[in-house]
């Protein structure tokens, strides 16, 4: 399975009021797993960079000026997403963006069904706590101390690492991609825990363990409980 990790940067919020993006970076994960090809690429805006924006990024209009318009690049990155998943933090922003930029260049659209958003992942996943990419680093233990700015790639590459954890984390992975079932390879490999030598004491306090006893006997003799033990 082939998903491809996303993230944009732009001069703004809304394509619809002329801003556009300046940077895309993209990492390829095959069954989960991050296989070294990505995709960079600076974008010339075709106009002036907002302080707040500049602020966010450091993406400047003397560093922006010699690079290629995104009709020159919106192919070839087409070519590189093909029909895969899109993993992308608040996908609905960078969806917009990109398909503004790929009709205007008379490019083919992707479907918002492509993009699979994180920012929902964990929203759902972790309810009423902050979910912002650096707040899932620090849940999750990753070291994202080099993202002194913005930067698409490097934002791609950290939120690879965040959408695994968010998916079980890679250790299921690592087992199921490079084993086969039935294989010697995999027996020998996949870890199983040792029984305990003398088993765990019981927590519970002798109250509990009657009143426990007398809520099935009061169900009768016919309860499950008493069939299974």
């Amino acid at each position: 399975m082939r998903e491809i990790v996303l993230d944009t940067e732009t001069t703004g919020f809304e394509p619809n009021e002329g801003h556009r993006i300046v940077e895309i970076g993209a990492v390829e994960l095959i069954n989960h797993m991050p296989t070294g090809s990505t995709y960079h690429q600076y974008i010339n805006p075709e106009r002036s960079m907002p302080k707040e924006a500049f602020e966010v990024h450091g993406l400047g209009d003397d560093f922006l000026r010699d690079k290629p318009v995104f009709k020159a690049v919106g192919q070839a990155f087409l070519d590189f997403v093909a029909d895969s998943k899109l993993v992308i933090h608040n996908a609905a922003f960078d969806m917009k963006f990109l398909n503004a930029e790929l009709g205007w260049a008379n490019l083919r659209l992707l479907p918002n069904h492509q993009a699979l958003d994180t920012l929902e992942i964990a929203r759902k996943k972790y309810p009423g706590s902050p979910a912002s990419l650096d707040a899932l680093c620090r849940r999750f233990g990753i070291d994202n101390s080099a993202r002194e700015k913005h930067g698409a790639l490097l934002d791609s590459e950290i939120l690879a690492e965040v959408y695994l954890e968010l998916i079980g984390g890679r250790q299921p992975d690592l087992v199921l991609a490079h084993t086969q079932p039935g294989s010697k390879e995999g027996a020998e490999n996949t870890w199983r825990p040792k029984p305990r030598d003398t088993p765990l004491a019981s927590r519970l306090t002798e109250a509990e363990i009657a009143a426990h006893t007398a809520f099935i006997d009061a169900m009768g003799d016919n309860v499950l409980w008493k069939k299974l033990t």
